[in-house]
């Protein structure tokens, strides 16, 4: 198996096309074509953190915040990050990062801190725009079963609970092949009319091209007509952030005690306490600030989530509970969804959750 292998592994749990534009996500370093003998998960790359990939034979590490954020001009060993990036070439050890993508995952970070908080119902708390699209194209009505089955068999057609989604409508179609052409219906040079069935469906933007594949393959013109469009639509399973309910209803104290055993964090700032019940949470791992007003708009009486600055907290206006856990705390359970993951896909080489505890904050 190779580097490229387990890239597309990670993609089907959260493809990189979900990732934010500021981000910086997949293989960071190293040779996609490299043979892998060992894979190493961690939350942050640190240069113990290669030491412990080196120790553990694995030359691939996979890791949730990428090492190289922005560019960088120089490797002279300044710095934390050029110091890792010259050690894990000099012992050829890729890297991959996750990040975002795995932030907007349905069954990524958010749902791990759902897991743990036992939230039940959960729903995305910030659908991502401009993730659905539709496509559409015109084929003729004795072959629309055949070429519509293979778009579902691709991955189209899928909205919420529900699979195999479509629309038709028929009509007439024209065309006048020239003399270069190979048409399977009419002749060359002659104005052909054929009966034609319209088929829209909707699909998730990760799996375009596999879909335009499947569609040129089941289609039997020579040139295929489709339309894309991109929807507003908001998709039900890809954004930042989720929403969902406790198990049972607990007072502010109890809720607060119960995040600190639950989430394993040494501090908790929050806002001001209005003995308020605690049922609805809304959940955001890592810097959650941007999604305080829509945990508020989706009816949260908390919000568990990190980095919050002083500011922040007079947004609460005494509506919603703001807790601010920890960045490391907040998503330091993301390493062992991944592990899981992998581990349930592959068989034939090591995957090693790494032992290094990467929290650059202490407190006292």
């Amino acid at each position: 198996m190779k580097v490229k292998d387990v890239a597309s592994i990670l993609e089907e749990l959260a493809p990189l096309s979900y990732t934010e534009d500021f981000d910086n996500t997949g293989l960071l370093i190293g040779d996609k074509n490299t043979v892998i003998t060992g894979v190493l998960v961690t939350l942050d790359t640190l240069e113990t953190v290669i030491d412990e990939a080196i120790s553990s034979n694995c030359n691939l590490i996979v890791s949730f915040h990428p090492i190289v954020f922005t560019g960088l001009k120089k490797i002279t060993g300044a710095t934390y990050v050029e110091r890792v990036v010259a050690k894990a070439i000099k012992h050829d050890i890729a890297i991959y990062a996750i990040h975002t993508a795995l932030d907007n995952a349905w069954n990524g970070v958010n749902a791990m801190i759902c897991e743990k908080l036992q939230l039940k119902n959960k729903q995305i708390l910030i659908p991502q725009s401009n993730t659905i699209k539709k496509i559409i194209t015109y084929v003729p009505t004795e072959q629309a079963t055949k070429v519509r089955l293979a778009l579902f068999a691709a991955g189209a057609g899928e909205i919420g609970n529900y699979t195999n989604c479509s629309f038709s409508s028929t009509g007439t179609g024209s065309f006048n092949p020239n003399e270069t052409a190979n048409p399977t219906l009419g002749k060359k040079g002659n104005l052909h009319f054929e009966e034609e069935s319209q088929i829209s469906v909707t699909y998730q933007k990760h799996l375009e091209s596999s879909i335009i594949t499947a569609l040129l393959k089941a289609h039997p013109y020579e040139e295929v007509a489709y339309e894309i469009t991109t929807l507003e639509n908001k998709n039900q399973h890809i954004g930042m952030g989720m929403v969902g309910e406790l198990a049972s209803d607990m007072n502010e104290t109890e809720f607060l005690k119960f995040i600190k055993t639950t989430m394993k964090t040494d501090c908790i700032r929050h806002s001001k306490l209005n003995s308020t019940t605690i049922k609805k949470v809304a959940v955001l791992g890592g810097s959650g600030s941007f999604a305080i007003e829509a945990a508020k708009g989706a009816g949260a009486d908390a919000f568990v989530t990190s980095d919050l600055k002083y500011h922040d907290f007079f947004k609460a206006e005494n509506s919603i509970l703001l807790t601010d856990i920890g960045h490391y705390e907040s998503e330091q359970f993301t390493k062992d969804l991944l592990h899981s993951f992998l581990n349930k896909k592959i068989t034939n080489f090591a995957v090693v959750l790494a032992q290094t505890n990467t929290n650059p904050i202490s407190y006292f």
